[in-house]
């Protein structure tokens, strides 16, 4: 499985250099073409610390090459065009009792995969201002994001169709059937935390509206066959000052309920159930999650406070595949502003207060440095034969991009963050990145 990286990449990288050496002068599928080649090397030490699990420790290097090919469009009404991405992870440090879980490398055998790859073609076609795809996607929306928090992103498989025909108006839609987790080269189906069971069938479709040039509403709806149904309702408003200054208001609010086997005894016996508490320790999904942030932004410097509950039928559910028997293929993110580097503060009945501070450096002349701390403090979680527990995370962030010379754009990220839970293992995590892009084409 392993053995496919390096040809699958010289390959994609052999048909980018035939697509640049053809006739520049050509208009459409060739002439709008793009190949970029990302690189990412990635270090990770977390120290998993006492609580539920045992204490360990993973501490593991790897380097990540994600080469993308995108094409234009045929000429006529309809055009028509092709993307690809192959994906090559390599293993530079890693070892017996250090490759505990990290979301990063595949395991093979006892120990990290040498190397992992993947290959994704995607068919497109646009009619006006509208494109359907078909093939590899990578969505950002709020009913399901692509994490891309480790070395290789995640993907799906499955069609979207995207509209923006009318002015101000974005509408989404699509299916998606499988997914390839950021540390696995396999497709699974999509499921949820603690489901032993999969489903193919992820539906989704919503929009976009700038109501004005400050003012932005969001509705989307989604459906993971067999286990729940959910709605998102979002609003973001920007109030700009004479002096520079701003305020940003983000509203999230989001309704899940049950689906298919997940609504029935007998489908939840069957692996169709939700991991954590459920209201009658059945584990059937049934949530209600809001969250408000302000953000308040002068010069270099931008603070945000913001509040989030989650109600206490469920968790909060968006497709995770991390229960499921290939382990590569957990990592979910979530569309909330409480999703950080260690906890997502999702869990049922959770009530979670918390503020960032951010400073762009580029206000003491030194731009492309950036720096962040948030802190986070969770209450009220439920549990099915204990009290409310609680749990708190700080996470501090550098992050650097070289503004000219031969290293122009190369981007290095220190990152650390600290959590403590009662409803798992307390982890102290420390990340070095470091990013660079090379445009082939």
């Amino acid at each position: 499985m392993f053995n496919r990286a390096i040809p699958t990449a010289i390959l994609l990288a052999t048909g980018s250099m035939c697509v640049q050496a053809a006739d520049t002068n050509a208009h459409g599928f060739l002439e709008d073409s793009k190949a970029t080649l990302s690189m990412r090397t990635l270090y990770f030490n977390s120290d998993n610390r006492d609580g539920s699990a045992a204490p360990s420790k993973t501490e593991e290097a790897a380097q990540g090459f994600v080469l993308r090919y995108e094409s234009g469009f045929t000429q006529g009404t309809v055009g028509f065009g092709l993307d690809a991405q192959a994906l090559l992870g390599v293993t530079l440090d890693s070892g017996t009792g250090r490759h505990v879980g990290s979301g990063m490398i595949p395991t093979d055998g006892d120990g990290a995969a040498d190397t992992w790859s993947s290959f994704g073609p995607t068919a497109k076609m646009r009619i006006s201002k509208t494109e359907l795809r078909y093939g590899t996607l990578l969505p950002k929306l709020p009913i399901l994001i692509s994490n891309d928090a480790r070395v290789l992103p995640q993907s799906f498989t499955g069609t979207q169709i995207t509209s923006k025909d009318i002015d101000g108006l974005t509408l989404t839609g699509g299916v998606l059937e499988h997914a390839v987790g950021r540390a696995s080269t396999d497709r699974t189906g999509l499921s949820v935390a603690g489901a032993t069971r999969d489903s193919n069938k992820f539906s989704f479709a919503g929009g976009d509206y700038e109501v004005t040039k400050t003012l932005k509403a969001q509705y989307y709806v989604a459906q993971l066959e067999d286990f729940y149904n959910q709605n998102f309702f979002g609003l973001t408003h920007l109030l700009p000052f004479d002096d520079g200054s701003s305020i940003t208001t983000d509203l999230r609010y989001f309704r899940t309920t049950s689906s298919g086997a997940n609504s029935s005894a007998a489908g939840r016996a069957q692996g169709y159930r939700v991991s954590g508490y459920t209201r009658d320790n059945d584990g059937e999904i049934d949530n209600s999650t809001w969250a408000a942030m302000i953000t308040y932004a002068n010069g270099g410097h931008a603070v945000a406070l913001g509040y989030q509950r989650v109600g206490d039928g469920s968790n909060f559910v968006q497709p995770n595949q991390g229960s499921l028997p290939d382990k590569g293929a957990g990592g979910g993110s979530v569309y909330l502003p409480t999703d950080r580097m260690i906890q997502s503060f999702t869990r049922a009945g959770e009530q979670t207060g918390f503020g960032q501070y951010t400073y762009d450096f580029v206000a003491l002349g030194v731009p492309g440095l950036k720096a962040s701390i948030v802190y986070l403090k969770g209450t009220g979680i439920k549990t099915q034969d204990a009290g409310d527990q609680s749990e708190w995370e700080r996470d501090m962030t550098l992050d650097y991009v070289i503004q000219s010379g031969t290293f122009k754009n190369v981007g290095f990220s220190l990152r650390n963050g600290q959590s403590n839970t009662d409803a798992g293992r307390d982890v102290n995590q420390s990340r070095f990145i470091i990013n660079y892009a090379i445009p082939l084409l």
